[in-house]
């Protein structure tokens, strides 16, 4: 008589649905892909976003030829404006003091990797006087952060 499967009841091949054999049933499975949407979405948006939010102190930083470092910690940043005034991370600071808040936040102790960015227009002097403060607490690892030219 039938060709089915037993107990198949008709031509689906013995499939059952999930919510009792009701077309419009509930649905009790989670759809994922909205969610994969927008967690792409924003991992778009971080990876975009990320490299602009690392120091917010706006300074013309000198080009030059050398290429750039790979990173796996993120460095104590010092920027020194075109005016002199110094920056730690984003916060101004006095040139006198960097040296005791830098040995209080430094996490690596002595080999704490900290870097300078010093304005292309900023007086020598007073990017000097910070990099020879630094490295009178005992720092070792000190880097000047530059740009790199664009080729013309």
């Amino acid at each position: 008589m039938g060709m089915g499967a037993p107990g198949g009841g008709g031509g689906g091949g013995g499939r059952r649905r999930r919510g009792g054999g009701r077309r419009g049933g509930v649905i009790s499975e989670i759809n994922v892909t909205p969610l994969v949407d927008v967690m792409l979405v924003l991992l778009i948006i971080f990876m975009v976003a990320a490299p602009m939010m690392t120091v917010g102190v706006p300074i013309d930083l000198p080009e030059t030829q050398a290429k750039a470092l790979n990173s796996e910690t993120q460095p104590i940043t010092i920027s020194v404006k075109n005016d002199g005034t110094a920056f730690l991370q984003e916060t101004p600071i006095p040139v006198e003091e960097i040296a005791a808040k830098l040995e209080a936040i430094a996490t690596t102790g002595y080999n704490e990797r900290i870097f300078v960015r010093g304005d292309a227009t900023a007086p020598y002097g007073v990017i000097a006087d910070v990099m020879a403060r630094i490295q009178g607490a005992g720092f070792k690892n000190i880097g000047l952060v530059t740009q790199q030219k664009k080729d013309q």
